[in-house]
This record gives structure tokens, C-alpha cells and sequence, in this order.
């Protein structure tokens, strides 16, 4: 055990005085004590909410031994541990004043008789216990303990006059064991300690660094928390013997500086950690009130010395630009309990010293995500220290979150074009919010998991859910960090604007053709959704405000040129005067209502780019897999011309495209294809869709068609994408997640979809009516089997089985004339969505019903029965044509001797025109054939009004 004192007599501990905080120190002699007379009084604060920056706790407490991990010690009794840490109130710092021995006699005096009456614990005891936890010595020299020789003098000399309490005790003892170290450039008074922990295992790396390297045992799942067993005692031992272990690959390892204040900071550690050792082998003992006010003074004083050598007051000040040395123990989640926080709470009070301090952390955090990558589990541990961070609590007041939002980049200016990518790469959460599976942001994850040889359907498939894993980590952590600052009150309007920035920023990624250098990554913004995703989730759509969007305050940029759903830009702009005249109606926007909204146009920047991505890579991977098919059936043709060079050349290239495509579209499987999420965005669809409902029809949920012929202003200066968005997501999850359909919240999207459709005078572009009308087609039975369920709640709404039929007659009359360049071959496709939805409505009894009576009396009938006899004529007549032409191309390639004989662009041209004509008869007979399938069901039911003189069958 350590020696005690030598000349001291017994005597009861004295209670600590109140503590002092003088935390700029600059000047600092080692020979006088780290406390100074006087200075700011801090009252202790409890760390309200405060997660720790340590290890999870182990299994058993009963397994614990002398040996344990600092990393273990949340298995300190956390009530007794917060109430130790609470008593804490401690310097900080430094204040270089002379205390006049008769006034350490005085104090001292004063003390022993104060506390002779509550204490049971000898000087020599309180002694005894301070020289074991701090390792020291001014009696005997040892190998495991630091001998303080001036210390030594001064005992000799007169013990009584040595310290006033023993608060200046510690930091005398402290201050000389941290100068002996800066003296010498060789000397390090902790190479002789042993370690009381698990060491750090550690390996000097050729740029003069120290480098942590976690234990394989970390490499396992991303939702496993850290083992932590990582020690910091033997570091500086290491450090002092140049030797180590070599560990895990360089891509795995965290690196600390090799130097005078990473000895020190490692020793302050240590003792910090001590004190919960002790604590746990002798918690009888530490819950005395003058052995826990002892404790609190040795971990006080350990933060307060950890502050100085942070800020570089003991050896020589640290440039802004140099990494805090505390960034590698928490990217190895190998601090204390408490240590963090205790940090933040004696420096935050003084704001140049808690920038100081913490201004590197932030900094060092960023650069450490900046390094990772979902192709190893080291993402995380940077995201758990800054969500941490952010976590800690004094009061209603989050320190950190202060600092972030006051650094220069939380959100810096637009300096270029590309301000989406400029506030990804240079916002201080944009580093945290770019990672990503996507290929296209990292192509480390798909050639990791997904260039394998051996890869197949199941691999993928387990590979993706172990992304899917990691993204929902990430993402979990990156929400604690947002969540916090806007809970944090000072900070909220900051992190509100941050968020608005994002989303202003990126307007340019919703076009259909995006220069991706000029915005934010796809990884980037699915972050950013799914954070914004779970702070609407509780949100209330009686508290959003509809008219948000038109809100003077309101922080969203919507360009005036955006497409209404029924108002032009003069419509929109006389009623937006109108609206602004008139203050009153506007109240001042709440967070719910900007959340809302913030969420809204971020799924129109990050999930619907998503979709339309994949979809795009899928045709492009289709159709590369025709020409490689195409270019190896046709080899004989091509192999012994002259250009077969050529032709080999584009096989290769076509074969190396269509397997990086193929390798982007399985990290998109994991980016994209998640259930939960895909879940979360549909639930949030749907209170889009009650919002938009409740504006047409205040009476929602009890909706009655036809809505009232008076369209709301409100309703009709909406943007176009607000409903787009809704019908385009579903047509992607039907098609390639179509299980997410059934939700809680599908009675509202049958809901939208009939009274869009049933209320076409409602919307102005025939061709959203057609995108909810391809819907319905797509969730058909005959079409997608899996969502037979849906179909069947569609057919029997209530408000489908009288509105519905014709609703769709009169669309399929309309799309006749659309006013786009297209709508010729448009009109055929949306025909063929309606007659598939007609044959299906007319299996059910009720819409055969509302058929009958339409064919009867209905104003549609007769125009949509010459549609259709017209558009059967013209499709047949095509089909023959095209049919025609097939024949003959074919007839020419058989005849091989006549082939030949043909220019090679002539043999060309003519495939090319083979090619073309295959897929358009093919089109066209399935159009046709769909049309006349309608037409025979039609008059096998009904003859009666085929037979009316107002029907021609004649094309028109």
C-alpha cells in the first residue's frame, strides 16, 4: 500500500471548505498549490440526463476484482455515484497566489474542530487514502508510486504548515506530479505506476504517435456497444519504454499524440477512475460524508488539472488547429464515468475556457466521421460521443449544444452554385450526416459486401439487413444530436434554421435532371429524413398550420414558378396580396407546424430522388443485359470483320458497367429498400393526405362527392408536388416493397385516391389524375396479386361504388386532348390503365350495378363507347402495320445469300427498324388487346345502347 505521511498527527478529516474556480491560469510555478484563496464560486449542478461516455456495464458485479476496466465503472451504485458526483464543486484551473502558512495553520485549526464531531476517519487515514488513490509518495520512493520530493521537503521541514486543507493537499500533490513530468524531456514520473486497470494496448506508429487499438471483440455488430476495455494507466508506461503491442489494421485504429500532456492527461485519468474503484471495494467507508466529500475533492481536482493540460497551461498553449487529446479515449470509449461530464459542468460558466477545451473535441469528433465508412463498425463511435456530448445537461441548459451552434460552420453562407453540396461539406453536422450506403457517395461499402465472386441472393440479403442495421444506429445517434439542440432552448431557432438551410439549399435535387455536384448527397438527405421523421412522429395535425407555406415567417422557399395544383402565377399572386393585407389570419408559426412542413419537402428531396434513381439504374441495367444479349448472339456475325475489335471492346465495357451497376443497385437494396423506413414514409404520406383533405373539405373524415364545385383558394395555391409526391411513392412501393402497403393509415390513401380521382375539376394537370388513376391500375390483382387486399378496400368504399365508374369514363374521354406535345401515344397508355380497373370493377356486383345505370342514362357512356371503338380500330390497324414490316425484315434475313449482299448500314438500319417494330406491335397489341377484351364484355352484357344511332363505328 502506498506509504502515508511521515510526522502527521491523527486527527479527524476536515471538511472541506467551499471551493474556488480561477480557470485562467497562465503563470503557473509548480511549487505552489493548484488552489487560489479566492475566485468564482461554482454551486454544484446535477447532470440532469446525462448518458455516460464510458462502456456499458458488465454482466455481473460479483466478478469484479482489483483489476477492473475503467471502462466498468458505470457499475458503481448510480444513485451513490450521483450523489458523490453532486457534492463535487471544484477549481478548474489555476490561480497563482501565495497562501501564508499562518493562514493554513488558521483554516486548518478551523477545520479540525468543525468536523471532530462528524467524523470517524483519522487524518492519517484521509491521508493514507489519498497517497493509495493518487499513487504517491513524500515519505519512501517506490516503483509503483510517484515520490514528490518537494513535497518530501516540506514534511520535513514542518508538517503542519504543509497544506490548509485537504483540498490544497491534492492539488499541491497533483500540480508536483504533473511538473515533474514537463521538467525533463525524458523524464515521465508515471512510467513506474502499474496498471490498476486493463492497459491500452498501443503501438508507436512512424509519425510519432500512439495508436488505440480496439479489441477484436468490437468488431461485431453495429448495435453492440463497445467492449471497452481499454485501460489508461499503462500508456504512459508505454510511451516511457518505446514499447507495445501491435494490433488490428491501421483503417481500425485511433491515434493520440505522443507527448508530455498525453502523459499527464493519461495519470489524471487514471485517479479520476481511481476514486470508483475505491468506492466500489469500500462503499461503507466512501458513503461517510467526509470520505465522500474526500473523493469528490481527489475526481475535482483531476477534472481541474485535465482542463489546465487540455488548454496546454502546463507545458505550452495549444494552437486552435491541433486535435484534442481527449478525442482518441472517447473514440475508445475509455473515460470514466462522469469524466465528460464533470468537464463540462466546472467549464462552461467560463465560455473562453469551455471553447477552449471543447472547440478542439467538436472539431476532432468531425474530422474522426469524416474518416469512417460503413464498411467497419468505427462509424459509430464518433456519432456516440457527440450524441453524448450534446446529451449533457445542467439545468434547462446544453452546454455543448451552445458551442456547436456558435461555431462558424454550424451553418455557414452559400459561397457557389452548388450550395447543397457546400453546406454537406462544410456545415459542421454535414460530416455526421454523410454517411452512407449509396455507391455513389461511398464506394467503399458495395466493393466490401458486394464484389465478392461468391455473392448470392441470400448473402445480399443478410448483407442488407446488416447495413440496414448500422444506417438505423447511425441514424438514431444522429437524431439524439438534433433532438438535443432543439430541446435546448438557446438553440433551437438555430438548429430550425440549419434545417431549413438544408432543405432551401437542395431545391435543384427534386429536378428531373440533376447536376449532382451542385447538391447533397442521396446518402446525406435519407439521414436527414430520417431524423426529421421521428421528431414529427407524435406531432398532431390539429396543431400544423395548412397555411404554413403562405406564412410571411415561413422559413421554406417556395419559388412563386412552382406549379400549383389549380391557381396560375396571377391567380397565386392577387391571392397572396389578398391573404397578406390582413395580418390577423396568420399566427405565429409553432414548431410543429415548421416540422411538419420541414418533412413534407424533405421527402421531396431525399426519398423521391431515391426512387426515381433506382428506377433509372434498373432500365439502365435491363437494357445493358439486352446489348451484351444482343452482342453474343450475334458474334458469328460480327467476329471475323473488321470490326470485331470494336465490338469486343464494348462487350468488355458493357459487361464492367453492368456489373458496377449491378453492385449499385444491391447497396440501394439496403439504402432504399428498408422496411421501416419505407413505413414511416407512407405514415407520414398519410397525414400529408388528411392535411390536403381536411383543406378541400372541412367536414374530413366524413367526406361526401361531389365536393363542393367552389374550389379553396387555400386548397388550389398548394404545390403540385405536395399530391405528386404522395401517388409516386405509392407506385414504387407497390411495385417493389408492395408488404409496406398495409398499414393503419391505407384507409386514408383508398380515401385520397377516390376523391381525387371522383374530383378532377380539383386539379389542373390531367396527367397527376393519371399518375393516381396508374395507382389503382398497379395495385390491380391482375396486375400486382400482392395487393389484391387494397384493391378490394378501393372497390368497396363507400365512395367509389357510386363515383368511381364514372369518373374513370369521363377521364378516359378527357386525356383525348391533354395540350402536351406527347398526348397522342400519352392517351393510349392512361386508356389501357382504365379498361384493366373496368374489368376488374366489373367482377364486383355493386360497380357492375353503377355500369348498367350508366350505360342507360349516363352522360359519359356515349363518348367513351366511341372512344373505344376508335382507339380499337386505330390500334389494330398499327399492330397489322407494324406486324407487316416484321414479316418482311424477317423474310430478308432468311434468304442469307441476298443478306450478305446488303452495305453493312443498310443491314444495320434494317435490324435497328426490326428492333423497333417488335417493341411498338408488341405495345400496340397489348393496348389493342386490352380495349377489345372491354369492348367484348361491354356488348356481351349490354346491346341495347351499341345499338343507338349516336355511336359511330367509323375511326375518326
Amino acid at each position: 500500500t502506498p506509504p502515508g505521511p511521515s510526522g502527521a498527527s491523527s486527527q479527524p478529516v476536515p471538511p472541506a471548505p467551499s471551493h474556488t474556480l480561477g480557470l485562467n491560469a497562465q503563470n503557473v510555478t509548480p511549487a505552489t498549490s493548484p488552489m487560489g484563496a479566492s475566485g468564482v464560486a461554482y454551486r454544484s449542478q446535477s447532470s440532469e440526463g446525462v448518458s455516460s461516455l464510458s462502456s456499458s456495464p458488465s454482466n455481473s458485479l460479483e466478478t469484479q476484482s482489483q483489476s477492473l476496466s475503467r471502462s466498468q465503472s458505470m457499475d458503481i451504485d448510480t444513485a451513490s455515484c450521483e450523489k458523490s458526483m453532486s457534492q463535487v464543486d471544484v477549481d478548474s484551473g489555476i490561480e497563482n497566489m501565495e497562501v501564508e502558512d499562518s493562514d493554513r495553520r488558521e483554516k486548518r485549526n478551523l477545520a479540525e474542530k468543525d468536523s471532530s464531531s462528524s467524523s470517524d476517519v483519522s487524518e492519517e487515514q484521509a491521508l493514507h487514502l489519498i497517497c493509495k488513490i493518487l499513487r504517491v509518495s513524500w515519505k519512501d520512493q517506490d516503483r509503483d508510486v510517484i515520490f514528490l520530493p518537494s513535497l518530501a521537503a516540506e514534511f520535513q521541514k514542518n508538517p503542519r504548515d504543509v497544506y490548509s486543507d485537504f483540498k490544497d493537499l491534492i492539488g499541491q500533490i497533483l500540480m508536483e506530479a504533473l511538473m515533474m513530468s514537463t521538467r525533463s524531456r525524458d523524464c515521465n514520473p508515471f512510467a513506474s505506476l502499474t496498471a490498476t486497470s486493463q492497459p491500452i494496448t498501443a503501438a508507436r506508429s512512424p509519425d510519432r504517435h500512439l495508436t488505440l487499438v480496439p479489441p477484436s471483440s468490437q468488431s461485431g455488430s453495429p448495435m453492440m456497444p463497445c467492449a471497452g476495455s481499454f485501460g489508461a494507466s499503462s500508456l504512459s508506461s508505454l510511451c516511457a519504454s518505446g514499447g507495445g503491442l501491435t494490433g488490428d489494421s491501421g483503417s481500425d485504429r485511433f491515434t493520440i499524440e505522443s507527448c508530455k500532456e498525453t502523459e499527464m492527461l493519461n495519470y489524471l485519468i487514471e485517479r479520476f477512475d481511481s476514486v470508483g474503484m475505491e468506492e466500489r471495494k469500500a462503499p461503507k467507508m466512501c458513503s461517510q460524508p467526509a470520505v465522500s466529500q474526500l473523493l469528490s475533492n481527489i475526481r475535482s481536482q483531476c477534472i481541474s488539472h485535465a482542463a489546465l493540460v487540455l488548454q496546454g497551461s502546463l507545458t505550452q498553449p495549444r494552437t486552435p488547429l491541433q486535435s484534442s487529446l481527449l478525442v482518441p479515449y472517447m473514440l475508445c470509449r475509455n473515460l470514466p464515468y462522469g469524466f465528460i461530464q464533470e468537464l463540462v459542468r466546472m467549464t462552461h460558466q467560463e465560455e473562453e475556457v469551455f471553447k477552449q477545451i471543447f472547440v478542439p473535441i467538436l472539431q476532432g469528433l468531425a474530422l474522426a466521421v469524416k474518416e469512417c465508412s460503413f464498411d467497419s463498425d468505427n462509424f459509430k463511435f464518433p456519432l456516440m460521443a457527440l450524441a453524448e456530448l450534446c446529451e449533457i445537461k445542467f439545468g434547462k441548459t446544453h452546454p455543448v449544444c451552445n458551442l456547436i451552434t456558435s461555431l462558424p460552420l454550424w451553418c455557414p453562407d452559400p459561397l457557389s452554385p452548388g450550395t447543397g453540396r457546400e453546406i454537406q461539406r462544410l456545415s459542421f453536422l454535414g460530416a455526421f450526416f454523410s454517411l452512407s450506403v449509396f455507391a455513389e457517395d461511398d464506394t467503399k461499402v458495395g466493393d466490401k459486401y458486394f464484389s465478392g465472386p461468391a455473392i448470392t441472393m441470400e448473402n445480399t440479403r443478410v448483407v442488407s439487413q446488416s447495413l440496414q442495421h448500422y444506417l438505423e444506429c447511425a441514424r438514431g445517434d444522429l437524431f439524439k444530436i438534433l433532438h438535443n439542440i432543439l430541446l435546448n432552448g438557446e438553440t433551437r431557432e438555430a438548429a430550425l434554421s440549419y434545417m431549413a438551410a438544408l432543405v432551401n439549399r437542395n431545391v435543384k435535387k427534386a429536378q428531373m435532371q440533376t447536376d449532382d455536384k451542385l447538391v447533397s448527397t442521396d446518402g446525406f438527405m435519407m439521414n436527414f429524413l430520417w431524423v426529421l421523421q421521428q421528431l414529427s412522429m407524435k406531432i398532431k395535425l390539429e396543431t400544423v398550420d395548412p397555411l404554413y407555406i403562405f406564412h410571411p415567417k415561413c422559413r421554406l422557399n417556395v419559388s412563386p414558378e412552382e406549379t400549383r395544383l389549380n391557381a396560375t402565377m396571377e391567380e397565386l399572386k392577387s391571392w397572396l396580396a389578398e391573404l397578406h393585407e390582413d395580418p390577423s389570419k396568420f399566427s405565429e408559426p409553432k414548431f410543429p407546424t415548421e416540422c411538419f412542413f420541414l418533412t413534407l419537402h424533405a421527402h421531396h428531396l431525399s426519398i423521391l430522388p431515391c426512387c426515381r434513381r433506382y428506377i433509372r439504374r434498373l432500365r439502365a441495367i435491363r437494357d445493358l443485359n439486352r446489348t451484351v444479349e444482343e452482342l453474343k448472339n450475334s458474334e458469328n456475325q460480327w467476329k471475323d470483320s473488321p470490326l470485331a475489335s470494336r465490338h469486343r471492346e464494348m462487350l468488355k465495357r458493357c459487361k464492367t458497367q453492368l456489373k458496377k451497376l449491378v453492385r449499385s443497385k444491391a447497396c440501394a437494396d439496403a439504402g432504399l429498400l428498408d422496411e421501416n423506413l419505407l413505413r414511416r414514409c407512407l405514415r407520414f404520406f398519410s397525414m400529408v393526405i388528411q392535411l390536403i383533405l381536411r383543406m378541400m373539405d372541412p367536414a374530413y373524415p366524413h367526406v361526401t362527392l361531389p365536393l363542393n364545385p367552389e374550389i379553396p383558394k387555400s386548397f388550389a395555391a398548394l404545390p403540385e408536388f405536395y399530391i405528386e409526391d404522395v401517388a409516386e411513392f405509392l407506385l414504387f412501393i407497390v411495385q417493389y416493397f408492395p408488404q409496406v402497403l398495409y398499414e393503419p393509415c391505407t384507409e386514408d390513401i383508398v380515401t385520397f385516391l377516390v376523391v381525387f380521382i371522383c374530383s378532377q375539376n380539383y386539379i389542373k394537370n390531367p396527367y397527376l389524375i393519371a399518375k393516381l388513376v396508374e395507382v389503382l391500375f398497379v395495385t390491380n390483382p391482375a396486375v400486382q396479386p400482392r395487393t389484391q387486399r387494397f384493391f378490394e378496400m378501393m372497390e368497396n368504399h363507400p365512395l367509389s361504388v357510386n363515383q368511381l365508374v364514372p369518373a374513370l369514363m369521363k377521364f378516359y374521354t378527357d386525356v383525348e386532348h391533354t395540350g402536351a406535345t406527347s398526348e397522342f401515344y400519352d392517351k393510349f397508355t392512361i386508356r389501357y390503365h382504365i379498361s384493366t380497373i373496368f374489368k376488374s370493377l366489373w367482377q364486383n356486383i355493386n360497380h357492375q350495378g353503377t355500369f348498367l345505370e350508366e350505360f342507360n342514362s349516363g352522360k359519359q357512356f356515349v363518348r367513351y363507347i366511341n372512344m373505344l371503338i376508335n382507339d380499337t380500330t386505330f390500334l389494330l390497324d398499327e399492330s397489322l402495320e407494324s406486324l407487316k414490316r416484321i414479316h418482311e425484315i424477317q423474310e430478308e434475313m432468311k434468304n442469307k445469300d441476298q443478306w450478305d449482299q446488303l452495305p453493312r448500314e443498310q443491314q444495320q438500319s434494317r435490324q435497328s427498324q426490326l428492333t423497333q417494330d417488335e417493341r411498338v406491335s408488341r405495345s400496340y397489341l397489348a393496348l389493342a388487346t386490352e380495349t377489345v377484351d372491354m369492348f367484348h364484355i361491354l356488348t356481351k352484357q349490354v346491346q341495347k345502347p351499341f345499338l343507338s344511332c349516336c355511336i359511330s363505328f367509323h375511326s375518326s
